[in-house]
């Protein structure tokens, strides 16, 4: 886009393509000349949809009225835009306007240029000629049309002024001027930098339209905004103008629509006059729902439609933009809608990025290698809908063992889900035996869920169609059927034996994964030199040739140790109950993300004892560490500590499931201010050492306890007990350890790909080495053999940036759009009390510390840490947190069994916690009861 003091040449005024243009010539002019309110409206008045009449003030005017000093403050506000991106670092504070406050007052200077401004006599004269087309002293309204607005992933609405019930040429110019200006208000500033829109590039055109004398007005929604369906429309309507809808000065009448039908589904009245009877009847809603799915057609997506009814009963259509705040539905790869079985079943996903802990979208090559990790077990089916892995759980809710597992297992996995599974089981759609395709045995459910699907079955290993869902009669023909089932059960029948060796020897069980750590180290070496299509092929195939050994060298281990704490349950009965169990499981020695936390503790403590080293991490932050430590030049005591930590455990990353974000070994900053923060510590009884020693020692008197109690029933029972007790501490903590080789894996793929990344930005393929990640292996091949990515790479970090703006990502999402919570909640709506899942016993009163990123995260000693979910990458805050409370998460979740392990309290699948909770307010966390209670002032 130009920018506002370079307008190029003037155009001719009156001429096609001039300073104003017929609503019906703004159908085809393009964006940056027209803005997005003119040109969804020329767009319907081609179609030949009802719409005012009128006419656009381009962009053009408002080039040639901007002064030039504008450009400088533009781009002084696009230095305050936070970049979206795979960068784990702390933003840099001290680039860009400071906290908002610089930016209100760039803000107010550029409106106050634009509003002392004259406007050019050839606009003038455009604007008066077009106005009096519409006739002399014509009522209009005049409304900001701009070029960053009514876009498929922001709309803007309301961050520009419109204006109504002008009258009189002078009037329409003097609004033009305030339109223009308006550009330029706090929010609208605020809204393009935390949608990351420059400011620079922006302009403004005007709609200038006949106003329609309203018996009713209103907007309407072609998918229900609330809970995501795209099955129903809903409309707001109340009598007289819709600003008043609009703006929220009424409270209207609320229609939900069945949008196939116009069936009305349910009516709110609104309460501005309860004797006036309904705004609109069932004819009249019924010609809305008809007009609402052709503009949805039109455009090809949900709409946000502002409509009037005038006195006659006809309907007018005054702007149409995107809903841009529903949970996408497309495959982000391809576009293409989620696949639907042939029979138009309606599907039910579970989404495992938030059992992973993440609210973050996963990027292409992210999802792509997933994808090939799960395909060689092959038991899921899963679609990845906004960047985010989702479970395809239909199978199991139409099976009656399958509705036993959701309602068992899901509670242990994710609290806010389980309790959503019995109003979706009870949906009719989702009933046992219904539909030509339901599976109502076992054995069809578990042909689903155990492994025996190989790399041939896989749907799309490279860019292409989505998967589909088999139709009736598809998948293994009835000879196939047993020799899966039979794959299936040989590999269990092969777990069996590890299982009892790990039992019987658990030393052994101990040294034989550090063999296959060792033996994993030599599998990921690529000899070299290598070129890049070697590497390439080295990536793609490495998780298939690793995954299989590894689950069978660590998956005996830890579930040996949790066999045996079923084990002390069980003769546990009548004794004790299964919650003093949990003290076992502190301080367990065998994990890896622990011993990490403990390991950089004790970096953290040589560094105080370094004066040096101490002073720099004191006074410096986190970027600047880490490119002090990329340039080798941190104090050698610091260099040399943080260079061995990062070499066992640089191939970390928060996030880490996702082998395109950046590990600790490239950006270190996370760890750096970890660091920062632990020696910040000086009571000595908070040192994470002593507490884990504390809950080590706690766990073994536990042990003592529980077997001197067993005894009183018998001395074998509390032999065995003993023994169970001492295994599960043996092995329980050997849970960490598949996912953290897994990690490894990807992050030995992540290094070779940033290598072919670079090869591919000398052939100039793609821009950045980086730009890999957000394609896929077969277009990778492409582009090593000639093609230009760039544009798809563009248009692929465009939905990763807008992904990773999102705030609320749908736990349980249907096929037709509805976020199966949210419309829980809009049934019933929550009290104010926050009450989540008991997950680590114990009690804990302090400040609250709400954190989104733990990248760059200040964790005081003793605060109470409130968080969206956790991986492994935030582990070193736990180890000074007073607390934990999270939005996501079960009793087994990642963040609930550390909480546990470090002996915090801990609160789980509280919903909008890191909302309804601030940082700086006094709490009090109750692990055993699943509370967060605020603390009276």
């Amino acid at each position: 886009m130009a920018s506002p003091s370079a307008p190029g040449p003037a155009p001719e005024p009156h001429a096609p393509g001039g300073y104003v243009l017929d609503l019906a010539e703004a159908a085809t002019a393009p964006l940056s000349r027209v803005g997005g309110k003119a040109l969804n409206l020329g767009r319907m008045v081609a179609a030949g949809l009802p719409v005012p009449r009128g006419f656009c003030l381009t962009t053009d005017a408002y080039r040639l009225a901007a002064p030039p000093e504008l450009a400088d403050l533009a781009a002084a506000l696009d230095a305050g835009i936070p970049r979206a991106g795979l960068s784990q670092s702390a933003p840099d504070t001290g680039a860009g306007p400071d906290t908002g406050m610089e930016a209100a007052a760039q803000a107010a200077r550029a409106r106050d240029l634009v509003g002392a401004a004259p406007i050019p006599p050839a606009v003038e004269s455009a604007v008066r000629a077009a106005y009096l087309d519409l006739g002399p002293d014509t009522p209009v309204a005049v409304r900001s049309s701009a070029t960053a607005e009514d876009l498929p992933f922001a709309s803007f609405a309301g961050q520009q002024d419109s204006f109504t019930g002008i009258v009189g040429a002078d009037a329409v110019l003097d609004a033009v001027r305030r339109c223009w200006a308006s550009l330029w208000t706090d929010r609208a500033v605020a809204y393009r930098t935390a949608n990351g829109i420059s400011h620079t590039g922006v302009g403004l055109a005007v709609v200038v339209q006949a106003m329609v004398e309203a018996s009713t007005a209103g907007v309407m929604f072609t998918a229900n905004p609330v809970t995501g369906t795209r099955t129903e429309m809903l409309v707001n309507a109340s009598p007289g103008a819709g600003q008043a809808v609009v703006s929220g000065a009424v409270n209207p009448d609320q229609f939900t629509v069945q949008t196939a039908t116009a069936e009305v589904l349910h009516r709110v009245a609104g309460d501005d006059d309860p004797d006036r009877g309904w705004s609109l009847d069932d004819a009249g809603l019924a010609e809305l729902t008809r007009l609402g799915a052709s503009v949805q057609r039109l455009f090809g997506s949900p709409q946000d439609v502002e409509w009037v009814v005038d006195a006659a009963g006809r309907t007018w259509l005054t702007q149409s933009r995107p809903i841009t705040t529903l949970y996408p539905l497309e495959d982000p790869m391809t576009g293409e809608p989620l696949p639907v079985p042939p029979e138009g079943q309606t599907r039910v996903y579970l989404c495992g990025t938030l059992l992973q802990g993440l609210t973050r979208p996963i990027t292409p090559m992210g999802l792509t290698a997933l994808e090939l990790l799960r395909n060689q077990q092959g038991l899921w089916r899963y679609v990845n809908p906004g960047l985010r892995m989702f479970v395809d759980l239909t199978p199991l809710t139409r099976s009656r063992w399958g509705r036993r597992y959701l309602t068992r297992v899901l509670p242990l996995a994710d609290s806010r889900s389980a309790a959503l599974v019995p109003g979706l089981l009870a949906d009719p759609r989702f009933a046992p035996g219904e539909g030509p395709s339901a599976g109502t045995d076992l054995g069809r459910v578990a042909r689903r869920l155990l492994p025996g699907r190989g790399r041939a079955d896989h749907p799309r290993m490279d860019r292409g169609a989505p998967a589909e869902i088999p139709a009736p009669g598809e998948g293994p023909t009835p000879a196939e059927r047993p020799a899966r089932v039979g794959t299936s059960l040989g590999m269990l029948a092969d777990q069996l034996p590890r299982l009892a060796r790990a039992i019987l020897d658990p030393r052994g069980e101990l040294r034989r994964t550090d063999a296959y750590a060792r033996r994993l180290d030599a599998v990921l070496l690529l000899p070299g030199p290598a070129t890049a299509e070697e590497r390439l092929h080295f990536a793609e195939n490495l998780g298939l040739r690793t995954t299989g050994g590894l689950l069978k060298a660590t998956l005996p281990g830890f579930s040996a140790g949790y066999l045996m704490l079923a084990v002390a349950r069980r003769l546990l009965r009548g004794i004790a109950p299964p919650r003093e169990l949990e003290a076992v499981l502190r301080g367990l020695p065998h994990n890896v993300t622990t011993e990490m936390d403990l390991e950089l503790w004790r970096l953290a403590v040589t560094l105080r004892d370094d004066p040096e080293s101490r002073d720099a991490f004191l006074a410096t932050g986190p970027a600047t560490l880490a490119a002090r430590y990329r340039a080798g030049t941190l104090p050698d005591t610091a260099q040399s500590a943080v260079r061995d930590f990062l070499a066992r455990y640089g191939h970390r990353a928060v996030a880490e499931i996702d082998l395109g974000m950046p590990r600790w070994a490239e950006e270190p900053d996370h760890i750096l201010g970890v660091i920062s923060n632990y020696l910040r510590l000086d009571d000595p009884d908070q040192a994470p050492d002593r507490q884990f020693g504390l809950a080590a020692a706690h766990a073994e008197e536990r042990i003592r306890s529980l077997v001197d109690r067993a005894a009183a029933h018998g001395r074998w029972r509390a032999r065995l007990l003993g023994l169970a007790l001492r295994e599960v501490r043996e092995l329980a903590g050997l849970r960490e350890l598949p996912k953290f080789h897994i990690v490894r894996i990807l992050a030995e793929v992540h290094r070779q790909l940033l290598l072919v990344g670079e090869d591919l930005v000398h052939r100039g393929a793609v821009a950045a080495a980086a730009d890999v990640f957000f394609l896929d292996f077969g277009e990778l091949r492409t582009g090593l053999r000639g093609a230009r990515l760039q544009e798809t790479v563009a248009a692929r970090r465009r939905l990763y940036d807008v992904e990773l703006r999102r705030r609320h990502i749908p736990r349980l999402l249907l096929s037709d759009g509805t976020d199966v919570e949210a419309a829980a909640l809009a049934a019933a709506p929550p009290s104010g009390a926050l009450a989540g899942t008991p997950a680590s016993a114990g009690s804990a009163t302090g400040t609250v510390r709400v954190v989104l990123d733990p990248v760059g995260a200040r964790l005081e000693p003793g605060e109470i840490l409130v968080a969206p979910s956790t991986d492994p990458g935030w582990t070193p805050l736990f180890l000074t947190a007073g607390a934990l409370v999270m939005e996501m998460g079960g009793v087994i979740s990642h963040g609930a069994v550390v909480a546990r392990e470090y002996g915090i309290p801990a609160v789980v699948g509280v919903p909008d916690a890191t909302t309804r909770l601030r940082t700086g307010q006094l709490v009090t966390v109750d692990g055993a009861a699943g509370t967060v209670r605020l603390v009276p002032d």
